[in-house]
């Protein structure tokens, strides 16, 4: 099975990340340009047991296609299990975590830990493309660590497996989120004549023109955003602008309080107060990022016990940066 969006043009989408890619999140991240998104990832043996946090991070809006579900695991019976579960959402596709390197994950041979076992991990791929009835694609890392095998040497047989298309951060396992995302792998990978699925990259990046140079240097079929888009989904919108030779678009103060206003709503409706106000303390200081003398309004988003006293900081910040002629 195939993905035809991945096919048009090099897409830009969102990297999912715990915590962090809700629901209130991407429609914001798509309302900015996001081509592409993906649910944070879900562990099978949740959904197995119907965790409701783990049905809840499956949700989205229609407005959000094409988006897919990530899922992870380290055992085959729990991951073919979960897929009824994941399908009866009905998103554009699935996708398996082979990437994850913290240790509660990766630790038990989950996400990237698979890839000490690259056999295991082909053996599992091709079980959930057999069985499921969307498309499925997978996200790794480079290697497992720097002396064991190359993503150049196994890209081949993930492919083989039936995947729709593979999403390669550029670090390995062992790096974690260390050090500086090597890109030319990514790019050997796409350049394989042998390779005919969609390749999509993903690490550092960081601005609209870190996306344009991957896109000129690599010519490849998406790239994915992790934390350059938290609590900044502009620059979906400015990636876009970069690739059509657009300069970039100001976001005035008084746009940022607004979209930060209309998360924090959306999150309180999705979350109820208290989750909210935790899950949008990750994005405050990138809304406002750059702004000077910001220190004392950050530190009163932070402390905010409820939704009606940050939304009169949100105000204070609108009365504090007037618009500038």
């Amino acid at each position: 099975m195939t993905l035809p969006f991945l096919h048009d043009r090099c897409l830009v989408g969102l990297s999912p990340m715990d915590d962090i890619t809700d629901l209130p999140f991407r429609q914001l991240c798509k309302e900015f340009g996001a081509d592409l998104l993906v649910t944070e990832f879900i562990a099978s043996e949740a959904l197995n047991r119907d965790a409701g946090k783990s049905l809840r991070k499956m949700r989205f809006s229609e407005g959000q296609r094409p988006i897919g579900i990530q899922i992870f695991g380290a055992d085959e019976a729990e991951l073919l299990q979960c897929l009824e579960v994941v399908e009866q959402a009905r998103p554009d596709f699935i996708d398996i975590n082979w990437g994850c390197p913290v240790r509660k994950v990766a630790g038990r041979g989950a996400g990237s830990g698979i890839l000490q076992d690259i056999p295991r991990m082909l053996r599992i791929t091709a079980a959930l493309v057999r069985r499921a009835s969307l498309p499925v694609t997978v996200k790794t890392r480079l290697a497992y660590s720097a002396d064991t095998m190359p993503v150049t040497d196994f890209a081949e047989a993930l492919q083989d497996t039936g995947i729709a298309a593979l999403a390669i951060h550029g670090r390995t396992k062992s790096q974690m989120y260390s050090g500086t995302a090597d890109w030319e792998p990514i790019g050997q990978v796409k350049a394989n004549p042998r390779i005919v699925i969609p390749i999509l990259g993903n690490g550092d990046l960081a601005s609209a023109d870190d996306a344009l140079d991957r896109r000129r240097r690599y010519g490849l079929d998406g790239l994915l955003i992790g934390r350059a888009a938290v609590g900044n989904p502009w620059i979906f919108e400015q990636c876009r602008r970069a690739f059509d030779g657009l300069p970039p678009r100001p976001v005035p103060v008084a746009e940022r309080v607004d979209v930060c206003r209309r998360h924090l709503l959306a999150a309180a409706d999705f979350y109820g107060e208290r989750t909210a106000l935790f899950s949008l303390r990750r994005h405050f200081g990138n809304y406002f990022k750059g702004l000077y003398n910001f220190k004392p309004l950050r530190l009163a988003l932070a402390d905010a016990p409820d939704v009606p006293t940050t939304l009169d900081v949100l105000d204070r910040i609108d009365d504090t940066y007037p618009p500038q002629p």
